[in-house]
């Protein structure tokens, strides 16, 4: 430990942001780092305790408490205020393959249980890991390093989202070669059209696919496996394939009304928005526009909050965000004690800026949709809602209606779109992920492995690489008979 008393002498400083009003704006990323000497102090911070739970990863009471990537936080902290930037990247990148899409887009698992936030505030783990990479490609340091050897096997692997990446990354590098189909225009997956703008500019994940290209990783996109390319096909010309293609089959609202015009899944509505960017500053208007729509939205987590956001930046007349829950409480309750992840009550970037322009929170807690008003031409016109009781039943008398002429459905996912693994026979599991022994990344099917959310079901970006990584030395062994990737 550089500095014993760092946690008590520094306060926990968080990166600026730039105020909602300012931002929505525009549609880059909102908050400038620290400087180095600032961020030397936030590394000064970290306690170096005896049992770092920011590194665990560890179960308790069924939810994870810090890192399923287990990084090497107190070491780069360390790093990080002692001023050793290359040695602090060296160990960044010895548990992590992206830490600058999880130092943007991790709901920071690490920070949850950090020993500092048990009577104050935790460490900035999250930023700091983010400025330790993007420190490095500032000043030149991240540079490519093709394998020397070549083992002559190779592999296929199946979607370009965060745990394909990660498994074409680590075989690559253990010297095999691997290929990545992706059916859309363009790598990345969930990272390039799942996430928005301000939340991950995608000139960061163009920036890590080409540097990946750089090191021998081949990518080939506007192919659709099992559609554009058979699985056969792939089986007869690689010596391993790896089914990364995430949980793409959204969960749908069953409700009178709901076919018809004004009704998207958050996901498609994001890809549109983001793909026309890319294309053309938003010129091409090939995108669904929420531009003076009065927006309901369905679901209250991460994507629902994108929604928001995006809805905002559009020019929406308003926006309504349902949660079935209750609203979580503000602190830790007693029975939720550190290091679990606190289930408290957050308010995100999307939320915070409907607040600011609107002027209330637009998250309404306990409710539900029991139909979609159209009117005689068919177009949408409002959302009746109802309250939700403890038990999630409806409660009588709370019916109301809300204006609405879009709707978007936010409400997660329910497995992978079952082409993929029907056209390799591949067996799901009862919640229609891909079948493998538990703690294994292979299938049934020879030659056939899967990871990500395709395998785990819907996550977070932490656990498919955590998931990318374990089935790369999976593969690894499967090929050669011994692996020395952790």
């Amino acid at each position: 430990m550089g500095k014993p008393t760092g946690f008590m002498e520094y306060e926990r400083e968080n990166d600026l942001a730039e105020a909602p009003l300012s931002r929505i704006k525009h549609w880059n990323e909102f908050h400038p780092p620290l400087s180095r000497e600032k961020r030397q102090e936030q590394g000064a911070r970290c306690m170096e305790c005896g049992v770092p739970y920011c590194q665990s990863g560890a179960v308790l009471h069924g939810m994870v408490s810090g890192c399923p990537l287990h990084n090497l936080v107190p070491e780069w902290n360390d790093l990080v205020y002692t001023g050793n930037f290359d040695h602090a990247l060296q160990r960044l990148r010895k548990t992590n393959n992206f830490p600058e899409f999880t130092g943007r887009v991790c709901p920071a698992l690490c920070e949850a249980a950090c020993t500092c936030g048990l009577y104050g505030d935790p460490v900035t783990v999250k930023a700091n890991e983010l400025w330790i990479i993007e420190d490095a490609w500032a000043e030149g340091r991240m540079k490519p390093k093709p394998p020397k050897v070549r083992t002559g096997k190779r592999v296929a692997v199946v979607g370009s989202g965060p745990s394909g990446l990660a498994v074409a990354d680590q075989l690559n590098h253990r010297g095999h070669t691997a290929v990545v189909f992706e059916r859309s225009d363009r790598a990345g997956g969930l990272l390039m059209y799942g996430i928005p703008n301000m939340k991950l500019e995608k000139r960061i994940v163009t920036r890590r696919t080409e540097f990946m290209t750089a090191e021998g990783v081949e990518f080939r996109t506007g192919v659709d496996v099992g559609k554009d390319v058979t699985a056969d096909q792939l089986l007869a010309d690689f010596d391993a394939v790896v089914l990364c293609g995430g949980a793409g089959n959204p969960r749908d609202l069953k409700v009178p009304g709901r076919e018809g015009s004004g009704v998207y899944f958050a996901v498609d509505f994001l890809k549109s928005t983001t793909k026309s960017l890319l294309d053309s500053d938003l010129t091409d208007k090939r995108y669904v526009d929420a531009a003076g729509k009065q927006v309901v939205i369905i679901g209250g987590g991460d994507t629902g909050n994108d929604c928001v956001g995006t809805c905002i930046r559009h020019g929406c007349a308003s926006v309504i965000q349902l949660e079935m829950m209750p609203k979580a409480p503000d602190s830790r309750a007693e029975d939720n004690p550190w290091p679990e992840w606190p289930k408290i009550c957050k308010t995100d970037y999307g939320q915070e800026e409907a607040i600011a322009k609107f002027g209330h929170d637009p998250r309404l807690y306990q409710t539900t949709v029991t139909e979609l008003v159209r009117d005689e031409q068919g177009t949408l016109k409002a959302a009746k809602t109802v309250k939700l009781g403890k038990n999630l039943k409806p409660v009588p008398g709370t019916e109301d209606v809300l204006p609405c002429d879009l709707l978007l459905i936010a409400a997660g996912f329910l497995g992978p779109q079952s082409y993929v693994p029907e056209a390799f026979g591949a067996a799901v599991n009862e919640r229609s992920n891909i079948r493998t022994e538990p703690g294994r990344y292979a299938t049934a099917v020879p030659k056939v492995f899967t990871a990500g959310d395709m395998h785990r079901g819907q996550s977070l970006v932490v656990w498919a690489i955590a998931e990318g990584r374990a089935a790369a030395r999976e593969v690894d062994e499967y090929l050669i008979g011994y692996s020395n990737l952790n």
